[in-house]
């Protein structure tokens, strides 16, 4: 179902091309003097939105709330963003879709950039090593692939380290002066700004976990992998690195025995991922809610708000803080 979907969208990616090549001779998204940026998860929007300033309009194809993991565009979106200057994505494997529709759109001539590129990437095979002795697999779970989101041995959620994120920053600033290099200092000097509020940004978590009362924590998605390397926090993971790996039975009652064991009060949920199993974990535990936000979307909320990568990262520190604390 899904290559005939990529089939079709790229019949009507070459027909919504022609159409706009009969209509006007005008260069791709500079219509009203600025870039036209497509993007996937919301840090890459907002990085683009921070360095670009007025000379960038960045439009993320993803809807409020989206799960990266399982996104499909439009057909109508797909021509949209053939339209524009350049798409952007993590190109750590979070988007089901992107290296598809990047391929589809370079041939458009449209500048595709993987935004994590230069960054290596958490092995989960590493990360299953780091967790605690006890905490058995069932391999026959672990080994399903989900079609359209398969991770392979990585960890996608590489936009959570505030350190990696500063790569990421760099690579988004680097691709606005490859496209717009009359803008080269504004667009350098705004990269500067928005580096340091990242660089401030990993001190306050390396600081606040690093004086924690305990390391674990509690979640519904194992999204937080990157948090685990950089500041040794440890998480314990109701489904897997896709929302849809459910744990089976017996992963279940090692999750309630590890939650015990830590004396765990926090069963840590996400904005846009919804878990069933994790509501029945913490009924077992008898836990508190707190909520994560993964930033692979924003919220309709959080948007009107002008929230950004580093105030929304702040309000997840402040969530495990609490978590981590009681």
């Amino acid at each position: 179902m899904k290559k005939f979907f990529f089939i079709l969208t790229t019949a009507l990616l070459s027909v919504g091309l022609a159409a706009c090549s009969a209509g006007t001779t005008a260069s791709k998204g500079k219509s009203d003097g600025k870039l036209t940026i497509y993007t996937t998860i919301f840090p890459i929007q907002d990085f683009t939105e921070k360095i670009g300033g007025s000379y960038v309009n960045a439009q993320s194809v993803y809807p409020a709330n989206a799960d990266a993991h399982s996104f499909e565009p439009s057909s109508k979106t797909m021509v949209e963003m053939a339209e524009g200057d350049a798409f952007i994505y993590s190109g750590s494997g979070a988007e089901a879709f992107a290296d598809k529709t990047a391929t589809t759109l370079k041939e458009q001539g449209v500048k595709t950039v993987k935004a994590a590129d230069g960054i290596k990437l958490l092995s989960t095979k590493e990360d299953h090593a780091h967790e605690e002795e006890g905490h058995d697999h069932d391999h026959e779970s672990e080994e399903h692939s989900h079609e359209g989101h398969d991770h392979g041995d990585q960890d996608p959620h590489v936009w959570l380290d505030p350190v990696y994120a500063q790569q990421m920053a760099k690579n988004i600033k680097d691709t606005l002066v490859s496209l717009d290099p009359d803008h080269k200092e504004q667009y350098t000097k705004n990269y500067e700004t928005l580096k340091n509020e990242l660089e401030s940004l990993h001190k306050d978590f390396k600081t606040t976990l690093t004086n924690a009362k305990h390391k674990e924590i509690l979640v519904s998605h194992a999204a937080y992998g990157y948090w685990e390397n950089r500041y040794d926090l440890v998480q314990l993971s109701v489904l897997g690195l896709s929302a849809s790996e459910e744990p089976s039975q017996k992963q279940l009652e090692n999750i309630v025995k590890q939650a015990e064991e830590h004396d765990i009060q926090y069963v840590i949920f996400e904005n846009n991922v919804s878990s069933k199993v994790s509501e029945i974990i913490r009924n077992e535990i008898g836990a508190k809610s707190l909520t994560l936000k993964n930033l692979e979307s924003i919220s309709e909320d959080d948007a009107k708000k002008g929230e950004s990568y580093v105030s929304l990262m702040k309000q997840n520190l402040n969530t495990l803080k609490t978590a981590l604390n009681d």
